[in-house]
């Protein structure tokens, strides 16, 4: 045995012999305190390359027999030595593992007050971000309070992130099992995402700095308002600044971005069926944001949001879109046919596209066969996006039908200043282009 494993060898029995002694109680606090301090020391975590230890002991403190206070001042002492190697450049990036949640909620809630090092750690280390699998419904009570201005660790900021790293976890069934009452001070506590303190909390010792999107989470109560879960419980104020910020051509265009962000890489799910998106367009409709309806819509034209092989599906869409804007105005109709061919989001779409639908069966004429993730991004590439091109020129066919103009009569009605290139397209191809898959193009 070489020098190094014989020393993570003894690493580990040290950690084991450790946990027998929290969980027997066989020695006092005062002890395990400088047994921590020595193993800080140590570096212990980069010996065996692995936290698990930590959270085992967090999790073997917190549920053994000792007195409140000494638990509360050795699990501090623990969550101090995590924070060491949370905070070391170089720590695996691929996070801390899945079994640390649990026990970083019961340390968040066995004092109402926390001292701001160890609870602000904590919380830092909740929102590093997870894997759908690791999602604690405890986390609610946790982050509601903690997300309320009140507060003492003053960290509203970071709870917010938090709130989007779990973007998944807030739509599986732990959370049918939540009280509505709590459901409701949940979203309360989250308000108006735009509104926080600042990217910045002082943890005693330093300065942190938090990146935090606030878009990310306005997307996230989006998905809310799309879920039967959820949406009853929305206020206005979720979305009193987003709506203001989608007023402007650059928050529609990075609300859209996010969007894309949010389908391909945190949660899937993302309104992608035309009923979710008629779902969320009713309720924030109910809650007076037409700047954020008009958005959703922008994302289905644009994403082109329909089950594979249910083509009339799209008929909510279309009635969607007709009721908005003839109550909103048709003027705004030239948005919807700008982004529609809107090359700055291309690599964004073509991602999105082969992330959901590379692997499924896709049609070459009249036949269908399958074609696969790797083909798929190959076909992409070769053909310079050709396909979404031919697709973004069947949506505005699907659009100009819809509203029963031609290209021409359409520049004149809703005022169109500038033609994407896409457009000068429609001269040419044919309506069913004679070779495509079906999330490229199918109209009518």
């Amino acid at each position: 045995m070489s020098g190094s494993d014989a020393l993570q060898a003894a690493a580990h029995l040290l950690c084991q012999q450790l946990r027998i002694s929290i969980r027997e109680g066989r020695a006092d606090a005062d002890a395990l305190s400088s047994s921590l301090s020595t193993l800080s020391h140590l570096d212990l975590f980069k010996v065996t390359n692995s936290e698990r230890y930590g959270f085992l002991w967090l999790a073997d403190i917190l549920n053994s027999g000792y007195p409140e206070g000494e638990r509360h001042a050795i699990a501090s002492r623990i969550i101090q030595l995590l924070g060491e190697q949370f905070y070391s450049p170089d720590r695996d990036a691929a996070g801390f593992p899945s079994n640390c949640i649990p026990p970083l909620l019961d340390f968040m809630s066995l004092h109402k007050e926390l001292h701001p090092a160890e609870g602000l750690t904590a919380l830092r280390i909740l929102s590093s971000g997870w894997r759908y699998s690791d999602f604690d419904a405890r986390i609610l009570p946790v982050l509601t309070s903690t997300l309320l201005p009140t507060h003492p660790l003053q960290s509203r900021v970071l709870a917010l992130r938090t709130f989007c790293r779990f973007a998944a976890g807030w739509f599986s069934l732990q959370m049918e099992k939540i009280l509505c009452e709590d459901l409701n001070k949940f979203l309360q506590a989250v308000s108006d995402p735009f509104q926080f303190p600042g990217h910045s909390l002082q943890d005693g010792q330093s300065v942190i700095t938090v990146d935090y999107k606030p878009m990310e989470a306005a997307v996230i109560l989006t998905e809310f308002a799309s879920s039967d879960l959820w949406r009853n419980h929305l206020h206005h104020s979720n979305f009193s600044s987003w709506e203001e910020t989608l007023s402007t051509e650059e928050g529609k265009r990075t609300a859209l971005h996010c969007m894309f962000d949010t389908a391909t890489n945190s949660w899937p799910k993302f309104l992608c069926t035309p009923a979710k998106v008629i779902a969320a367009i009713k309720r924030l409709e109910e809650l007076q944001c037409s700047n954020a309806v008009e958005t959703v819509l922008l994302w289905a034209w644009t994403v082109d949001v329909m089950d594979l092989g249910d083509h009339g599906a799209w008929g909510l869409i279309e009635r969607g879109t007709l009721n908005f804007y003839r109550t909103h105005g048709m003027w705004r109709l030239s948005t919807l046919s700008r982004y529609i061919t809107n090359k700055t989001m291309e690599s964004l779409h073509v991602k999105f596209l082969l992330t959901h639908y590379g692997g499924e069966p896709c049609r070459v004429g009249s036949i269908r066969q399958p074609i696969s993730l790797e083909q798929a991004m190959g076909r992409w590439g070769l053909r310079r996006f050709g396909d979404l091109r031919v697709a973004q020129v069947c949506q505005l066919r699907r659009l100009y039908h819809l509203f029963g103009y031609d290209p021409e009569t359409w520049k004149e009605v809703v005022a169109v200043e500038e033609v994407d290139e896409g457009m000068d397209m429609l001269s040419v191809q044919p309506v069913t282009p004679i070779q495509f898959t079906d999330w490229a193009c199918d109209y009518p």
